[in-house]
């Protein structure tokens, strides 16, 4: 008798120990989860999410039977004979550990894994095993097989922020559960062991050959047949990954989520980007860093399109490759915008009475201690506006400027066109000695395309099928002198500096600039395309600031604009 009372006291010792701590089960199976921004392209395909994605719940009998079959057979053969313990699976696992002399096989259920997932940390302590061991035991008691079954299958996290079977299946194949393939379900069913491991966007190789394993063990279980087997292992594929860039686009959405829509909710945003503009993007940027921009010393680019009647963002590249450097260059550098900044100084002289054909001396110019260089520009004497603009003459620029009123009516004209920053007072600032943002400058541009109305970037245009009201767009420039500045663009791209912008059978018109040392590289302009005129504005340089081999404005960035555009129109 006094054996048996120590013992019970004893019992109940180890159970307080083990069990004080544990949370309540009727809490625990209470979602907890970070609310889900998922951000959708503007033709609804997957971009990106955010938080923790659950997809719709369902039950066993909304699935196809090969779906529950797949986790059965690969996760625990004998989840309908065992009380949520299976001492034959211990046994199992022990002996083969215990051969391999190393943990190669585990011997938890799919109760237990249940237990974990909703209740406990993912701590390897036998401590944490006990409490696992006893929650397991009070889900047998409290659910059926198939409630438990279900349970796992729309709470089990499978990669890439998705739980349960549904929201993974969205975002890895683009379908509902409910009609997940074979092929399909043994890669899904294949991820709860290393969700990471086998993720099919990160590790397609490691996801197909962990799905094939999926499906020998259906095969063994009896759930298929060989030749289903062999025909599945045919068919098995992942479908191509999102845009590797289009994160930059996404981070620059998500960063304005949390101000838009403060009150923590689940999100579905259709967004402006336009995927076929963005492959345009990554694959012509990258493709001219690895050659010609390797060989110049050229280590970043940044990339922007904007649709010009509206604001909307339609691709963006922040740099060569978000998953090494994930600063976006295209929002967040401020740089020196060369001689793309001359273009606030024509546009004060024409809003002052100025015109294109007027003349201005070319010549010489010395302002104090200063002398602008013209640099390969031989001196005609003077030259028109259009002319000092298209050929980005330095010392014309200049008196331009006077002519419109000073740096201050330079910096004026920036800044009502939505150029943030702070300009210098003297007369370098002409030429681009500020600082500015590429989506910046690109807005400034796309006003003076669409007749003078200011634009605001955007990039969310529906969230949940309701229509987003679109930034107001005073008109900020009088659409003549609008029209003037567009003339002035078009000279640039047809016998200026940037030739190599010039799309055959396309009205373009944009501006280069250079700065010192070739530290930084712009073109930026605009495409009259059949589908509506864009603004595209692309920066090239170093995030250091080293120099690189002569890359100028017209070079390597105009040239970018013209194969970026070709690109599109291809459709490749």
């Amino acid at each position: 008798m006094l054996l048996a009372i120590w013992g019970g006291l004893f019992l109940a010792a180890v159970l307080i120990f083990f069990t004080w701590d544990m949370p309540r089960a009727d809490a625990a199976l209470a979602r907890q989860r970070r609310p889900s921004v998922t951000l959708q392209s503007s033709d609804g395909n997957l971009l990106a999410t955010q938080g923790d994605l659950y997809g719709e719940t369902l039950r066993l009998r909304d699935m196809p039977r090969h779906l529950p079959a797949a986790i059965l057979a690969i996760e625990d053969r004998r989840f309908r004979e065992h009380f949520g313990l299976d001492p034959v699976g211990i046994a199992r696992a022990l002996y083969r550990n215990f051969s391999e002399g190393d943990v190669v096989q585990g011997g938890s259920t799919l109760t237990q894994q249940l237990a974990k997932n909703l209740f406990l940390s993912s701590e390897r302590s036998f401590r944490r095993k006990v409490q696992e061991a006893l929650m397991a035991l009070w889900l047998e008691s409290r659910f059926s097989k198939d409630q438990l079954l279900e349970i796992y299958l729309n709470r089990v996290y499978l990669g890439a922020g998705a739980w349960g079977v549904d929201a993974a299946a969205r975002v890895y194949f683009g379908v509902s559960a409910r009609r997940v393939t074979l092929p399909q379900a043994a890669i899904l069913a294949g991820l709860p062991q290393a969700p990471s491991r086998h993720n099919p966007r990160s590790n397609p190789d490691g996801a197909t050959a962990r799905g094939r394993d999926v499906l020998a063990a259906m095969r063994d279980t009896g759930a298929i047949t060989e030749a289903q087997m062999e025909a599945a292992i045919e068919e098995m594929q992942i479908p191509p990954r999102p845009s590797r860039n289009g994160g930059w686009f996404a981070d620059w959405i998500f960063e304005d989520v949390p101000t838009k829509f403060p009150d923590s909710r689940d999100l579905v945003i259709r967004t402006t980007l336009d995927r076929r503009w963005q492959q345009a993007v990554e694959s012509r940027l990258a493709a001219l860093l690895d050659r010609e921009g390797a060989a110049a010393r050229v280590g970043q680019g940044a990339v922007v399109v904007l649709d010009v009647e509206s604001g909307a963002v339609r691709a963006m590249a922040g740099g060569r490759d978000f998953r090494t450097s994930p600063f976006n260059r295209a929002t967040d550098a401020r740089r020196q915008p060369g001689s793309t900044f001359k273009t606030f100084a024509f546009l004060a002289a024409l809003e002052r009475g100025a015109s294109p054909g007027d003349a201005v001396a070319d010549g010489p110019l010395r302002m104090g201690g200063w002398s602008p260089s013209n640099g390969h520009w031989r001196t005609r004497g003077s030259v028109t506006l259009e002319e000092a603009f298209a050929q980005s003459v330095n010392t014309a620029a200049v008196r331009v400027m006077q002519q419109g009123g000073g740096p201050r009516a330079v910096a004026e004209a920036a800044h009502r066109l939505g150029v943030e920053g702070r300009f210098g007072r003297d007369a370098s600032v002409v030429l681009g000695t500020g600082e500015a943002t590429l989506l910046d400058m690109t807005s400034a541009f796309a006003a003076l395309a669409n007749g003078g109305r200011r634009v605001t970037p955007f990039g969310m245009a529906r969230i949940e099928g309701v229509n987003l009201a679109m930034p107001a767009m005073p008109q900020v420039v009088e659409p003549g002198t609008a029209a003037q500045m567009r003339r002035m663009m078009q000279a640039v791209t047809a016998r200026g500096t940037g030739r190599a912008a010039a799309v055959p059978g396309v009205v373009t018109g944009g501006k280069t600039g250079t700065t010192q040392d070739y530290k930084d590289a712009w073109f930026i302009g605009y495409a009259a395309l059949p589908g509506g005129t864009v603004a595209i504005g692309i920066w090239m340089g170093n995030d250091r600031n080293q120099p690189m081999e002569d890359v100028r404005g017209g070079t390597l960035p105009a040239r970018l604009f013209r194969e970026v555009i070709e690109a599109r129109l291809s459709g490749g």
